[in-house]
């Protein structure tokens, strides 16, 4: 049986004073006089030395130590090729569902931007000139405003087309991080549109992109941003770093050198369609890399019919040190669905250290590289951790609980509902996107007019007007007709 989720108890005053769950409004402020003596206080007891200020000191005389606690938010979205103005709503939407919860880091689907499926408009300045201005306008609609935003857009540098994960927080680029490994089977052809990324020789300095300077550095005053392998370190000592959708299947991931690097929150921005029992593979992929390693790993998807032949599952997910604490749904027909999860990035402290072989192999990743934030960015000022200081009740309700153990009950169709689902959500998405009225049935042939008739009405009426019924309208208001 699943276990039930519960909040986290008690274990110090520590988790009584910090952000996150269960956290209490801020404290009275000191007089400066009071600040003095607890400052003399401290010096006796020989404590460590710490800036006692009005705005962080306790009744005791102590700073409040930083939370350990974060919420995180992953998504599927319903995301169409060259649909800009709609895939900018949509990416909004999810921004604006993760602030209500409580997030401070959303993570988006691969390419959401411009739509996975442009193909050879890749090839097309348009496309990378209007993937910046709709990154300026989720800027302008704030949504980038006190939560941390993973975008994924094409962007074009030295010459070169990349696959690039955009890392965004209070309308600044703090990293634009650019794809290694390239899907190149099956039914991809990325190698087509894009170039996989090499780092640049050790010792070489930074690598920074050059940002359009409308509206960049017009309205925001930024001219370039970081550009690479890089991961981030907040100055609340959180640290994130990404990898994107076909570098998890590949024998070196990135994440294994990411955690080795310190990094605990790791993040997956993937462009995966339905395949049949691909998604127990994708599960065993991230649990096995959280359970060996350590961390917290997000997982995000496009949903739907891209225009093409293949069918986006979505299936977003958070794992915590081999766990799934998150998941969202496989086969839905909603445009966005966001799934959210507080973590204790303690857990993840502790599962490390307690591994000696981890230990080991991390501390000869540090000396063969320089050290481990020899590919850190340094961010002063940006936390990712749950603040006390912007409690409110409406948020502490929508924000989740922590998972203290176990995982969630795991939702994987059968074999028999992944061949039912699949094929009845793609033809949903294809029908309404198309502005056709209805599917043409074939009268010859009773195998194959048996099979239509049996998807249009047995499951897509079944599915989609319980969709309706239950309040999600904006799949039936929507109008894509070209």
């Amino acid at each position: 049986m699943p276990s039930t989720p519960t909040p986290r108890p008690t274990r110090s005053p520590r988790s009584s004073l910090s952000g996150g769950v269960g956290c209490a409004p801020p404290l009275p402020l000191l007089s400066p006089g009071a600040a003095a003596a607890a400052a003399a206080v401290s010096h006796s007891h020989s404590l460590p030395s710490a800036t006692i200020s009005a705005q962080s000191a306790a009744p005791l005389g102590l700073p409040l130590p930083t939370s350990s606690l974060v919420t995180l938010a992953t998504c599927n979205l319903n995301q169409w090729a060259l649909d800009f103005e709609g895939n900018f709503q949509r990416i909004l939407r999810s921004c604006q569902v993760a602030k209500s919860r409580g997030a401070t880091y959303r993570l988006g689907p691969e390419l959401e931007i411009c739509g996975y499926g442009c193909e050879d408009h890749f090839l097309e300045m348009d496309t990378f000139r209007h993937g910046w201005e709709t990154l300026a306008k989720l800027f302008a609609s704030g949504a980038t405003d006190d939560l941390m935003c993973d975008f994924g857009m094409p962007v074009l540098h030295g010459g070169v087309r990349y696959n690039c994960r955009v890392i965004c927080k209070d309308r600044r680029v703090l990293l634009v991080r650019p794809k290694c490994a390239l899907a190149d089977n099956g039914n991809y052809r990325e190698g087509r549109y894009f170039t996989a990324y090499r780092a640049p020789a050790k010792g070489s300095g930074m690598e920074t992109i050059l940002l359009p300077r409308e509206p960049f550095f017009t309205e925001y005053h930024q001219r370039s941003a970081p550009f690479g392998l890089h991961h981030l370190q907040c100055s609340d000592s959180a640290t994130l770093g990404c990898e994107s959708c076909e570098e998890l299947w590949t024998p070196q991931s990135t994440h294994i050198s990411l955690s080795l690097r310190g990094v605990e929150i790791l993040s997956n921005g993937s462009g995966s369609h339905h395949e049949l029992r691909k998604l127990q593979t994708r599960m065993e992929l991230m649990i096995n890399a959280t359970r060996k390693c350590g961390g917290v790993y997000l997982y995000a998807n496009q949903r739907g019919c891209d225009g093409g032949r293949t069918y986006y599952d979505g299936c977003a997910m958070i794992v915590v040190n081999g766990r799934i604490v998150a998941q969202a749904r496989q086969f839905d027909v909603r445009e966005v669905e966001v799934v959210c999860a507080t973590v204790d990035l303690e857990d993840v402290r502790s599962y490390r250290a307690s591994n000696p072989a981890f230990g080991i192999q991390a501390a000869r990743s540090a000396s063969e590289e320089g050290g481990t934030s020899a590919w850190a960015l340094s961010l002063e000022g940006v936390t990712l951790t749950n603040d006390c200081q912007k409690w409110s009740p409406e948020v502490e309700r929508q924000r989740p609980k922590v998972m203290t153990e176990g995982g969630l009950e795991l939702r994987v169709p059968t074999p028999e509902e992944e061949c039912c689902l699949g094929p009845a959500c793609w033809m949903w998405d294809f029908l309404r996107r198309s502005g056709a009225a209805g599917f043409f049935l074939p009268l010859s042939g009773e195998f194959e007019r048996r099979l239509y008739q049996n998807q249009v009405s047995s499951l897509l009426c079944w599915k989609h007007v319980g969709m309706h019924s239950n309040g999600n309208d904006d799949i039936f208001n929507n109008n894509y007709s070209r």
